[in-house]
């Protein structure tokens, strides 16, 4: 099963015209005006720390923060179509944080800091929750998801909602990733010709052109991590379970979880510490309950390398030579920081664990899209066979480029008590995790595994869909394993991401290993907008 089948989407969207980060903005006569620096923001690449000291100090307010962010937004979005709705409400949010700081309450590390979250992440306020799909349009949802919960209890302003692939991804496999019906096709910073990947792609191309300080994605099989890379991010795919999954539109429970999408490690620790809290009506049953920890920035050690024993899935190694440069290179910084990499690390399993987990999805996203349409009257389809049906009928609009198939085979399966459904299930994880990630580890006495997280973004194509050049996000995110991924250099240009995964629970020694080689390397650059690498 090619990647492709996890985090997938098309594209249709007017032509963007940009160079070195000029943009040329065109009048109705199609005649060019000044060019717009989409490079030129006061906070570029600010850290949440920074805002912070910012806000302390009175050079900022929450409220002044957010309305530089809407600011950019307006300014930059039209060329990445990145964030499909703002909330109303920003601007308001953040006045009542200013009042609660100034009366000596401060709510922790993120208050008064924008996020943008994935538009399949429910919010109960002014906002619609529609994954991208006009199915959806109008669904406004009366209740928070438990993670949405726990960002206003943080003290985060929503500032709005992502673009992303049409239902994760989960529609055809001649999709073209970061098109919505809604939403339209999100485009890569770095060039604007180029896929940001999927299915979080416009929390990617957002949170790298720094339309926000920190944003929040999701993933089945690789829509954190691959977007991540491809826009050159810091993206966590947390164990499953860490993060509740209540309130967010399903591809299927033993495999999805939101996580942190931001510009640096700390900010994706304090992000992922903020909303990780177990939650009794999302029991994960396949995972033995771990420690979940409420703050991990304790874990951020400039040294976290020293002593640790890292593995190289030497399976997953790209075809790319220029990638595999990159690679060897950053197994040499992982060593100079004092780490003991073991190469040539290879799984029993490579590769099988695909086809079981494919079949998982089909099963499970019929039975947890129904469950979830259910409780949500707002929705105007009740039922993946309705969304079908509506598909069908509103093709020039939904279904321009590509079908549905993927859709119409999970409507064909029968519930989840099937046997097709649970050998399944039981085959997936156990080639993924204890046959896989667990074995390798415990054998070879292992502290993470490494591969490359992405190839070179490819080049947007409606008609073919996407190609896609080398990932392994595949263990990690079907047994429910974290994976971290963070910038190891760039192709051309276009980053490449570096992951860290590991057996369930152990994102602590992730993050050091993460951030000790983040420390090391530095190697994020903010996006220049060009129009494509030919320009």
């Amino acid at each position: 099963m090619k990647r492709r089948t996890f985090f997938k989407t098309s594209a249709i969207s007017g032509s963007v015209l940009a160079l070195s980060g000029a943009a040329a903005c065109t009048t109705g006569s199609g005649h060019s005006e000044t060019p717009v620096n989409l490079t030129d923001f006061e906070l570029n690449e600010t850290t949440v720390a920074e805002l912070q000291k910012k806000m302390e100090a009175g050079e900022l307010t929450a409220e002044s923060i957010c309305q530089k962010y809407l600011d950019r937004i307006e300014k930059v979005d039209a060329y990445l179509k990145s964030v499909i709705e703002l909330n109303p409400d920003a601007i308001e949010i953040a006045r009542q944080l200013d009042g609660e700081r100034e009366k000596g309450t401060i709510r922790g590390p993120l208050h008064g800091i924008p996020v943008l979250i994935k538009d399949n992440i429910d919010t109960g306020d002014k906002m619609m929750t529609t994954a991208g799909s006009l199915a959806l349009a109008g669904n406004v949802v009366e209740k928070d998801a438990f993670i949405v919960t726990k960002l206003r209890e943080a003290g985060a302003v929503l500032l709005g909602k992502t673009n992303l692939s049409e239902w994760a991804n989960f529609r055809s496999d001649n999709s073209s990733s970061g098109w919505s019906g809604r939403g339209g096709q999100v485009r890569n910073p770095y060039f604007l010709d180029r896929s940001p990947c999927g299915s979080s792609s416009g929390t990617g191309a957002a949170i790298s052109a720094n339309l926000c300080a920190i944003g929040i994605g999701t993933e089945t099989n690789g829509s954190i991590v691959c977007p991540s890379g491809n826009n050159g991010l810091v993206g966590i795919k947390p164990t499953l379970g860490m993060w509740s999954r209540q309130g967010i539109i399903p591809i299927a429970h033993s495999q999805d979880t939101a996580g942190p999408m931001c510009r640096n490690v700390s900010d994706a620790a304090i992000l992922l510490g903020a909303l990780a809290a177990a939650d009794p009506t999302d029991a994960e049953t396949h995972l033995e309950k771990g420690n979940i920890l409420n703050d991990y920035t304790p874990y951020l050690k400039a040294d976290g390398l020293k002593g640790k024993r890292i593995g190289v899935a030497s399976q997953m190694l790209s075809g790319n030579r220029k990638v595999n440069e990159l690679f060897m290179q950053a197994v040499s910084d992982l060593r100079e920081a004092g780490a003991e990499v073991v190469e040539e690390v290879e799984f029993e399993h490579n590769g099988e664990w695909n086809r079981f987990s494919y079949q998982v999805l089909l099963y499970e996203f019929k039975a947890d899209l129904n469950q979830y349409l259910a409780g949500h009257p707002t929705a105007r389809v009740k039922s993946l066979e309705e969304i079908i049906a509506f598909n069908k009928a509103n093709a020039g609009t939904e279904m321009p480029w590509f079908d549905q198939e993927i859709m119409e085979a999970a409507q064909a399966k029968g519930d989840l008590t099937s046997e097709e459904y649970l050998e399944a299930l039981a085959n997936s994880k156990l080639f993924a995790g204890k046959e896989g990630i667990d074995k390798v580890m415990e054998e070879l006495g292992l502290d993470a595994i490494i591969a490359q997280t992405n190839g070179p973004a490819w080049t947007i194509d409606w008609v073919n869909g996407d190609h896609f050049s080398g990932g392994s996000s595949s263990p990690a995110a079907i047994s429910g394993y974290p994976n971290i991924t963070v910038p190891m250099g760039f192709v051309e240009g276009l980053p490449i991401g570096l992951s860290f995964f590991g057996k369930a629970w152990s994102e602590p020694a992730l993050l050091e290993i993460a951030f000790s080689y983040e420390q090391k390397t530095k190697h994020r650059k903010a996006p220049g907008f060009r129009k494509s690498l030919m320009e």
